[in-house]
């Protein structure tokens, strides 16, 4: 139970709005030296400064802090309840200037959400590859997965500074940077009368029941623009937000989909089936809040993500080129040749 002393200096504290720091820390420095031209000294002030910020400080607390013992200046019974909270403030205060003085030369903790394809190997890549680039720095991420539709309500929240996903719907505030994409195949059960197959139109899926992007994943949008652009609507059979969630319902012969290639399709009983027409890639996107302050961390990977892409990016439109008139529309690259 607190004292009523404990009480009173507390409450003096949090009302004391004109309290200086820099008292505080002279009070410490005084109760450690007992002395005033020795405390005055390691402070580097004078000692009418010193005496001038005790007497402050008391006048502020309304309590005396300091007696005087022969030649020592001792703490009262106040002082020493008082030195227990300026100590804690000291040392609290002096923490949190060691992170931002850290944060301010680039370490810190870097707090990335992305969907669930892109941590099997992207982002983990990216990421690796950055603290390895950085050698000596002390640089943390930390890994979040979500849907697009999470993610950038996530980012618009404060609760991420880096996103990797499908190209959001609303972009308002928000910085958008292609950085990858993912070729997109069918996928079916073995067994199936298009498992035989190596690759087949779009139009091959329509009379079939399909495993879905349900609303609000990025890929829905993706796949919707597929089927509008050869005038047809799919079947749809189930609805899920999750890349391998379809993947595992087409294994147990729920329906075919049409997804991005991911690593994990090879080891699960599904036959993968190329697009014929149109050919199509899903394009993925760094995705960050344009108004909101990078820490510098933050902006050094994003910077480095930036960079990396720039240099993919001129062979990635020399392939494009190879395949002819291919055509961007919304998260999405296709062909009809």
């Amino acid at each position: 139970m607190k004292t009523e002393n404990e009480s009173n200096i507390k409450s003096q504290i949090e009302r004391g709005k004109r309290m200086n720091l820099f008292y505080i820390r002279y009070f410490v420095e005084l109760a450690k030296e007992q002395q005033y031209t020795k405390a005055a000294k390691n402070l580097n002030i004078t000692q009418p400064s010193l005496s001038h910020a005790i007497h402050q400080l008391e006048e502020e607390l309304g309590v005396l802090l300091f007696e005087k013992t022969g030649r020592n200046t001792v703490l009262t019974r106040y002082g020493e309840e008082f030195l227990v909270y300026a100590e804690n403030t000291i040392r609290t205060l002096d923490q949190g200037i060691r992170l931002m003085q850290k944060a301010a030369h680039g370490e810190g903790v870097i707090r990335l959400g992305f969907v669930r394809p892109l941590g099997m190997d992207f982002v983990p890549g990216l990421a690796d590859d950055y603290r390895k680039r950085l050698q000596d720095e002390m640089v943390q991420f930390s890994f979040h997965t979500g849907t697009t539709h999470e993610l950038v309500n996530g980012l618009k929240e404060k609760q991420y500074d880096i996103i990797f996903c499908s190209r959001p719907v609303d972009e308002s505030g928000l910085s958008v940077l292609p950085v990858g994409r993912q070729d997109l195949v069918v996928i079916t059960p073995e067994g199936h009368p298009l498992a035989e197959e190596k690759n087949v139109d779009l139009a091959d899926t329509l009379k079939y029941p399909q495993i879905y992007f349900a609303e609000g994943s990025g890929m829905r949008d993706v796949i919707n623009e597929l089927y509008s652009l050869i005038g047809e609507t799919p079947q749809i059979a189930y609805e899920t937000e999750e890349d391998e969630v379809i993947a595992g319902l087409v294994a147990h012969n729920f329906g075919i989909a049409v997804v991005p290639y991911m690593k994990l399709l090879e080891r699960l009983t599904v036959k993968i089936l190329k697009l014929r027409k149109p050919r199509a890639d899903r394009m993925y996107y760094m995705v960050c809040d344009a108004t909101a302050y990078k820490p510098p961390c933050v902006q050094s990977f994003y910077d480095y993500v930036s960079e990396k892409n720039e240099m993919q990016e001129d062979k990635f439109i020399w392939n494009r080129n190879l395949h002819k008139s291919f055509t961007y529309t919304t998260g999405l690259w296709y062909n009809f040749t």
